[in-house]
């Protein structure tokens, strides 16, 4: 997998840049009020305090981990993340460029250089109050232009709750269709949640950049 500088094509006046540490390769994505870069151990206590419950944790995360979330939880989740040459998963923090603030959650996992595939997930707005404000598209547009352009994938999926119509919404605004529903795949207290299996193939993602840019 590598990196390319580029401008990138969703939002005016933006740009996308590698940061080299000692440990590899990071990347960074800038939209006009996104930034994506690699969550780490110091942003164990933010993420922790937006997990308020476990409808919010289960919504976030399936049956990945039970209520409470905590720093050896998380410790676990990003262990094998983030490194550019070996890991099948990439996992973000979001920022908002303008206030410096950081706003959300995202990954890119199941990565498959044979098969050009990946899976979006861990998608999360962080403070209630600020969800509505466009931090979704941003954040799912950064992940498609770092995964169809940076890491040349042909297809990338996601799964969403059927409950949460809102988070359906942003990913049909970013070009995602739906493929089908898996019904009651989770039991939270006495409900059965079904899943909504949505996908964006490359063809379909560099038709909607052209057009935004147009």
């Amino acid at each position: 997998m590598s990196c390319f500088c580029n401008n990138y094509l969703f939002f005016p006046a933006v740009s996308f840049f590698t940061v080299v540490l000692n440990s590899g390769v990071t990347h960074k994505f800038f939209s006009r009020m996104i930034e994506l870069a690699y969550f780490t151990q110091e942003d164990f206590d933010l993420l922790i305090q937006w997990i308020t419950d476990e409808a919010v944790l289960q919504n976030w995360t399936g049956s990945l981990f039970s209520f409470p979330l905590t720093h050896k939880k998380l410790e676990w989740y990003i262990r094998d993340a983030n490194d550019i040459q070996q890991s099948d998963v990439f996992i973000y923090k979001a920022v908002d460029t303008e206030r410096g603030a950081t706003v959300g959650h995202i990954s890119l996992g199941s990565i498959s250089k044979k098969n050009r595939s990946a899976r979006i997930s861990r998608v999360l707005v962080g403070n209630t109050a600020e969800r509505g404000r466009g931090y979704c598209t941003g954040m799912i547009q950064a992940l498609l232009r770092i995964g169809f352009k940076d890491l040349q994938l042909h297809r990338i999926s996601l799964g969403v709750y059927t409950t949460n119509t809102s988070a359906i919404r942003c990913y049909e605004r970013c070009g995602f269709v739906t493929e089908g529903i898996s019904r009651d795949v989770l039991r939270y207290g006495d409900e059965y949640w079904s899943l909504m299996e949505m996908s964006i193939l490359e063809d379909e993602w560099r038709q909607m950049a052209q057009r935004m840019a147009a």
